[in-house]
């Protein structure tokens, strides 16, 4: 339990960052943890499994990939226990574990075709993508129209105050996509100013009402999208879809270390660190999934449909 604990530190953290980043190595920490265990009975090594997972889960507070991820690989567990040895645990935690890092991936490969279609064919004077934060499946897609020869560039956001911006830019650049930086309080000039056509992001969460939550910073790109009539588009996989949002359990804003934005700030002054921000299914023009290209309110149909045991 002990090196458990140290793996999920290193996703509270933030030593790994990223939705797609910390539900793979979630699920590979509960499957290492399997592998350890020495217990000669099956109720209780699905009790500590479970006990990993509520410590993994701990980790983040708005991670719903990681949760259906390790939901996942102990739901599939549960339903052969009976019909399976003590020994053979360990390599079913690890199959399951396998089946699922599949389809999150199998997932970002169909978004990148199905988001790649957004970008025109031919045009001389150059399509503008405007984007936020760091998202993998975002890159994705971007590196796809890339290699499918379309024509644009991007604009991106530095991302305060982790600069995950930075990593969007490094990787579009390693890429041979042109990309324009600017400050997260330029966003809106950079839209006008540079004439985006698309905005894309990714989402960290989706709700059974349609609401995003993605970085902070999120929402007030998607206001400036509908004052400038600018797509506004968010790729995800459904994967990251809360079912427990069904329910009625609200998603959480995560609040970040406050030293993140200043280490050493002046006594009694009070500041806040939200990591993400809400946007309203009434600013997204669509999402960009494994499944198509759907308004959001959608997307309890369609992950009930790709992912029928993982819902509650």
């Amino acid at each position: 339990m002990d090196k458990l604990k140290k793996d999920a530190e290193r996703i509270s953290s933030l030593e790994i960052q990223g939705a797609t980043d910390v539900c793979l190595s979630a699920c590979d920490f509960l499957s290492d943890y399997a592998q350890r265990l020495e217990i000669d009975d099956k109720k209780k090594i699905l009790k500590k499994l479970h006990k990993g997972k509520d410590i993994l889960f701990a980790t983040r507070p708005t991670e719903p990939a990681m949760k259906n991820g390790l939901n996942y690989i102990l739901k599939k567990l549960e339903k052969e226990l009976e019909l399976i040895a003590i020994s053979e645990i360990p390599s079913k935690v690890q199959q399951f574990k396998d089946e699922y890092h599949k389809m999150l991936l199998d997932s970002k490969a169909k978004i990148a075709k199905i988001g790649a279609n957004r970008f025109p064919d031919d045009d001389p004077e150059g399509f503008t993508v405007f984007t936020h934060c760091h998202s993998s499946v975002v890159t994705a897609i971007l590196i796809e129209a890339k290699n499918q020869g379309k024509n644009f560039r991007v604009v991106n956001t530095e991302t305060q105050p982790k600069l995950q911006g930075r990593k969007t830019a490094k990787e579009l650049l390693d890429a041979g996509i042109k990309v324009i930086h600017v400050v997260d309080s330029a966003m809106r000039w950079a839209v006008n100013h540079f004439e985006a056509d698309i905005i894309l992001v990714g989402a960290d969460s989706i709700t059974s009402e349609g609401t995003v939550l993605n970085k902070i910073g999120s929402r007030l790109l998607a206001l400036v999208s509908r004052e400038n009539h600018v797509p506004f588009y968010v790729a995800t996989p459904l994967l990251k879809y809360n079912p427990e949002t069904s329910f009625g359990i609200l998603e959480i804003i995560e609040m970040r270390d406050t030293n993140e934005i200043w280490e050493e700030p002046p006594k009694n002054l009070e500041i806040v660190n939200p990591a993400f921000e809400t946007v309203s299914r009434r600013y997204i023009d669509g999402l960009i999934t494994e499944a198509g290209i759907f308004p959001s309110a959608h997307a309890y149909l369609w992950f009930q449909k790709l992912y029928p045991d993982l819902v509650s």
